[in-house]
């Protein structure tokens, strides 16, 4: 059975001339917009935070939230105007013949529902004819073929008790389910590493090939889209600026916007040369293990999550910490910054061993400051800006007032908030802004040392670069050393001077960047980079697809060729 009666090639959905409005006279958000996806197509729509592609995409489905309104244009959805057909029609199509993959697979799944409850809900509306035993057999085979290894089990788990690109892969069944004839992925692999990427995106692909199913992916992620679109759609604060096949664009982009997009990917930088010195920090033998659970009559058996970690970090040195979901990366950035109290094992500053109970902890605490993923849920939304750029100041002895505002003010034109600034709270903000502000935050004691764990993963390309370029200044200018955890493979080639890879709470390999993105010698280091795809620059000015490894040159041999998960 296929999902769509459309034949491949013909158009499946065309949008023509879509705008949205905040109310019929409000601003407009999408503007004059037109697009169409064929049956068995996979689109790529691209463009910066609030350039209006989730809203565009949402309004195919109906699901544009109010006071958003259609104001004008049509969207056709296999011989149908959408904005025709009443809200019951719409909750037949929704679904049925149109599914969405939503950014963030926790919030989009019910928590208080098993994943089987969660599966079973859709084919119990939408394929009424089945009986409740015809639905477990198909929930179950769905989940075997997106790579659970325990359908069973599955069905009556809770989705917190799943890693995010289990949580993903279950999003992915429960629309797949019902065999949609257009699949729309909203950020699908935002918050995934690249080997989850590469395994979330390939069944995607091989999903959606076997039921010509058409795919609309929104993506700020633009190797990802050239690896995996036939054509993309460009916007810009509402409007589409280009759009076309996707590997002639990337090698030629027409719009000045386009170029600045393709900029503003992260790329290796020249190596630099560090004086040799003595390590700003150590670790030696460090060990973190978490207690088991206590039962009624039993306890669970305790786990370990670093294994004998042994690492030293130069002054104005950054040291990249890559690896899976679940490697260790985190934990480790956590128990150096005193977060996490270590099991075993020894942290150095400076030279000198450091624990709670030493008079040097307070200034190792002072001195070693942390950038977190998220600054949304980091910074506390009662608190204006200032005070909480402000909040690193109040252990300073012999600083008063009017010099810690005067600091505060300084720190925050350095991360390009002006003074205006400094009264806002983080929710008048937007996402670049809110990590700039937890930039500020962690450098406003002029800290010797800083654990930057993920900080640019949920920012668009454009942004990215910007928070990228700042962070780089500050270091120059500050002179602190970094641990920069992250999986974007491409940013840690753009910042690391040094490069720790991660596996199950071990660093089983370590080396110069270049060293370790050039020559590989572990073979999970090797997967890690096989994963994603590079863009490079090309001398007319646009990017070529670029392979590390034994991977298909373009993104229709990538298309054509299923891999297995």
């Amino acid at each position: 059975m296929t999902a769509s009666s459309t034949p491949a090639g013909d158009k499946l959905v065309e949008v023509s001339g879509l705008t949205l409005a905040i109310g019929a006279k409000g601003r407009q958000i999408v503007r004059d917009v037109s697009f169409s996806v064929s049956a068995g197509e996979f689109v790529g729509l691209v463009g910066e935070s609030g350039s209006g592609k989730t809203q565009a995409a949402r309004a195919i489905m109906g699901l544009t939230p109010l006071p958003l309104l259609r104001t004008a244009g049509s969207i056709v959805f296999e011989g149908e105007d959408i904005a025709q057909v009443g809200e019951k029609r719409l909750r037949s199509l929704r679904g049925a013949r149109i599914g969405m993959v939503f950014q963030e697979p926790m919030t989009s799944l019910n928590p208080s529902s098993t994943i089987g409850s969660q599966l079973d809900e859709g084919l119990a509306l939408h394929r009424p004819q089945l009986n409740k035993a015809m639905r477990r057999e198909l929930a179950l085979d769905m989940l075997a073929r997106v790579g659970i290894a325990d359908p069973k089990a599955a069905l009556s788990a809770w989705p917190h008790e799943f890693s995010g690109g289990m949580r993903q892969r279950m999003m992915l069944a429960s629309v797949m389910l019902l065999e949609p004839a257009l699949l729309i992925a909203d950020e699908p692999t935002t918050a995934l590493d690249a080997v989850v990427q590469r395994d979330v995106l390939e069944l995607m692909v091989n999903l959606t090939r076997e039921r010509n199913t058409a795919v609309l992916l929104i993506s700020h992620d633009l190797p990802m889209v050239a690896r995996y679109t036939e054509r993309v759609i460009v916007m810009k604060q509402g409007e589409v600026v280009e759009s076309g096949n996707t590997a002639a664009m990337l090698a030629a982009p027409v719009q000045d916007y386009t170029r600045k997009l393709l900029e503003a990917i992260p790329r290796r930088q020249p190596a630099r040369v560090l004086p040799a010195a003595e390590p700003v920090v150590e670790v030696r033998n460090l060990v973190v293990e978490y207690g088991g659970h206590q039962r009624l009559f039993s306890r669970t058996a305790s786990k370990r999550v670093l294994h004998g970690i042994d690492l030293s970090i130069q002054p104005r040195e950054i040291v990249a910490v890559v690896g899976g979901s679940g490697s260790g990366k985190t934990t480790l950035g956590r128990t150096i910054a005193g977060l996490i109290k270590p099991t075993e094992g020894d942290i150095l500053f400076k030279g000198h061993a450091i624990h709670r109970s030493d008079p040097g902890w307070r200034d190792y605490r002072l001195n070693c400051q942390m950038v977190f993923q998220d600054p949304y849920s980091s910074l506390n939304p009662r608190m204006t800006i200032a005070q909480l750029v402000g909040e690193g100041l109040r252990q300073v002895d012999g600083m008063s007032n009017a010099d810690k505002r005067a600091r505060v003010a300084k720190m925050l034109q350095e991360v390009g908030l002006d003074g205006k600034y400094g009264e806002r709270h983080p929710h008048e903000l937007s996402g670049g802004q809110r990590q700039r502000v937890a930039i500020a935050r962690a450098l406003v004691r002029h800290p010797a040392f800083v654990i930057a764990d993920e900080p640019v993963s949920a920012l668009d390309v454009t942004v990215r670069a910007q928070v990228l370029e700042l962070f780089a200044e500050l270091q120059d200018r500050h002179g602190f050393s970094c641990l920069f955890i992250s999986h974007d493979l491409g940013v840690v080639e753009q910042v690391a001077d040094r490069v720790l890879v991660m596996q199950s709470g071990r660093i089983i390999e370590q080396g110069s960047r270049d060293a370790v993105f050039d020559q590989p010698q572990h073979a999970y280091t090797r997967t890690l980079l096989s994963a994603i795809p590079a863009l490079i620059p090309t001398p007319g000015g646009g990017m070529q697809l670029k392979w590390r490894f034994d991977e298909p040159a373009t993104a229709a041999a990538a298309i054509a060729t299923p891999i297995p998960v």
